[in-house]
């Protein structure tokens, strides 16, 4: 079962990052100009919105790699699931549009729905940082940058 067990934790974590990498990332780079402009919903300038756009590419990519390969992966998903809390707050709120409701049709509706997977998808990424155990969190502030070694077939206990 050990290559199943390896195959499954990949994928688990393959379909964790791939909202970011490639789709996110990729849709950056393809079109710039207009994540730029979805981001001066959030800046107060063309400058700063374009350097949240960069840094925001890096985030996805690299904390992605990171997590796939299992490399300072748990500190990787902490920035991701940061990046998806900010996100949220920045660009999905949907407590401003003017058609928000519970029932009908409605921008703010969809809004909302898109609020709550990026948090959904934030709590994963907690998930994998900290793992299922109550004292995840401490060990992970014992070792923050250690892996999470997912690709172990040996049961490696602590750190």
């Amino acid at each position: 079962m050990g290559i199943i067990g390896v195959f499954a934790a990949f994928a688990a974590r393959a379909l964790l990052v791939m909202l970011f990498l490639p789709f996110s990332a990729l849709d950056k780079i393809l079109n710039f100009r207009q994540a730029v402009e979805q981001a001066l919903e959030g800046a107060p300038s063309r400058s700063l919105a374009t350097a949240l756009i960069f840094a925001g590419l890096g985030v996805e990519v690299f904390m992605s790699i990171a997590v796939l390969t299992g490399i300072a992966d748990r500190i990787a998903a902490v920035i991701l699931a940061t990046y998806c809390v900010v996100t949220a707050l920045l660009w999905k709120q949907f407590w401003k549009t003017q058609d928000f409701r519970l029932r009908g049709p409605g921008r703010g509706r969809e809004v909302f729905w898109d609020f709550l997977k990026n948090l959904a998808v934030g709590g994963g990424f907690l998930a994998l940082a900290f793992g299922a155990s109550a004292n995840g969190f401490e060990r992970f502030l014992a070792h923050p940058l250690a892996s999470s070694h997912p690709y172990s077939l040996s049961d490696r206990r602590g750190a």
